[in-house]
């Protein structure tokens, strides 16, 4: 399943992105981990001190290699350079798997984290869209880098038991592409405040016309009056809420080992069974790629690229099976 983590800045997203992240791997099951946030703050968050999070290869700065990867031997895809972020697989394309060798996979790195839980380190692949550089400054917007994710999603074929987690970028930027309808369940991180609750309408009201998933993990709750304050405001789409914790705060200042409080670990469980009770719908995800692919193709890539880009759809194509 494809999941991602999005709210305000500062709401605690990257934070409860790493924490279901080790709660995944805890229990056994292959994750793959992806910083698409401009902050890029997840791999010090799953525990890595900053100078080995730096050095995990950029995403956004192999775009060339992985459109060239992906691209395969799709004969409706006329170059490398005619490939766009919403460029959909087709016949020909090349699919990844979890846990697959290939060169997209390989610019993640392989950690070990702590378990939700304190009781053990586990394995995760760690991958980052990277932050921006001197020559993004004043000339290019975040796109460019998330792009690159939007292109992986596009084109894994994950199967069951398996997870890819996202930390995106803060507010709504997420809808600034078709990014938002790549996942199987959106997780929106929530504060007991008006702002918290804000970011919330702002995204039900964007993905209102999409078929997108999206629940409400509160945070930072103190007590039952902030339940009651996001339950007012949210209703049904609060899942699980996760309070203050002395665990989380040890891992802020580098100290694994200590046990995450029952409450907040049965939080995460909750929102584990909520992306496991997600079905998945193969011939969606390719339709909603396609829908945006041919909006981007006529509102900006074919002056781009010099072509009409809704020539690289494939109507034949369809996702294969993944076995258990």
């Amino acid at each position: 399943m494809k999941v991602a983590f999005v709210g305000k800045g500062g709401s605690g997203k990257t934070t409860l992105s790493s924490l279901f992240v080790r709660h995944l791997a805890a229990k056994g099951l292959p994750v793959v981990a992806v910083d698409a946030d401009i902050n890029q703050h997840l791999g010090v968050a799953l525990g890595l001190d900053e100078g080995r999070a730096a050095k995990i290869p950029a995403m956004g700065e192999r775009l060339t290699e992985i459109k060239d990867y992906l691209r395969g031997d799709n004969p409706r895809i006329t170059s490398t350079a005619s490939m766009v972020k919403t460029t959909p697989p087709g016949t020909g394309s090349r699919l990844l798997r979890i846990g697959g060798d290939d060169p997209v996979h390989a610019l993640g790195q392989d950690i070990v984290v702590g378990g939700g839980s304190g009781d053990g380190t586990y394995g995760v692949t760690l991958m980052a869209t990277g932050p921006f550089n001197d020559d993004d400054l004043g000339v290019a917007c975040y796109h460019s880098k998330t792009g690159a994710v939007e292109l992986y999603l596009n084109h894994l074929a994950d199967g069951p038991g398996e997870y890819v987690v996202v930390d995106m970028t803060a507010g709504a930027d997420t809808f600034a592409s078709g990014l938002f309808t790549r996942f199987d369940l959106m997780f929106l991180v929530a504060e007991p405040t008006r702002k918290g609750v804000g970011v919330y309408r702002q995204y039900t009201d964007y993905a209102r016309d999409y078929d997108v998933a999206i629940t409400v993990v509160g945070n930072k709750v103190q007590d039952e009056g902030d339940v009651a304050y996001l339950r007012e405001h949210v209703g049904d789409d609060l899942l699980t809420w996760l309070g203050q914790s002395t665990a989380v705060r040890a891992l802020e200042q580098g100290r694994e080992g200590v046990a995450l409080e029952a409450a907040n670990d049965a939080a995460l469980d909750r929102m584990v069974a909520a992306v496991d009770a997600r079905a998945k719908d193969w011939d969606k995800y390719q339709r909603q790629a396609v829908e945006f692919h041919v909006k981007n193709a006529r509102s900006w890539a074919n002056r781009a690229v010099g072509e009409d880009l809704a020539d690289q759809v494939d109507p034949d194509f369809r996702f294969p099976a993944v076995p258990a």
